[in-house]
């Protein structure tokens, strides 16, 4: 499960992967189709992410946080990555 957000951070896209590496370069590439929601508003700088056991369970939160306010999901955010800094996760050590 991970979030991305624009270059201004006004704009939180949540979605679910078994392969984040691919999926932030397929975001990154083009910035997501268009009339897609990543491309629409340009969300491809990761600013949170979390790693689950299995596929029911990175759906399950992915549900979950999709449903909250914007709040709740800028408090979950700080306490990963205080400064919005795009995550590289090459380099992150969390």
């Amino acid at each position: 499960m991970y979030i991305l957000t624009n270059q201004v951070r006004t704009v939180l896209y949540t979605g679910v992967t078994n392969d984040l590496t691919r999926c932030l370069h397929e975001h990154s590439a083009g910035l997501g189709e268009a009339g897609k929601f990543t491309g629409r508003y340009q969300c491809n700088l990761l600013v949170y992410f979390e790693i689950s056991p299995g596929a029911k369970q990175a759906i399950a939160r992915e549900k979950q946080i999709k449903n909250w306010s914007r709040v709740k999901k800028d408090f979950l955010i700080n306490t990963l990555n205080p400064g919005w800094e795009p995550i590289d996760l090459q380099t992150w050590s969390g």
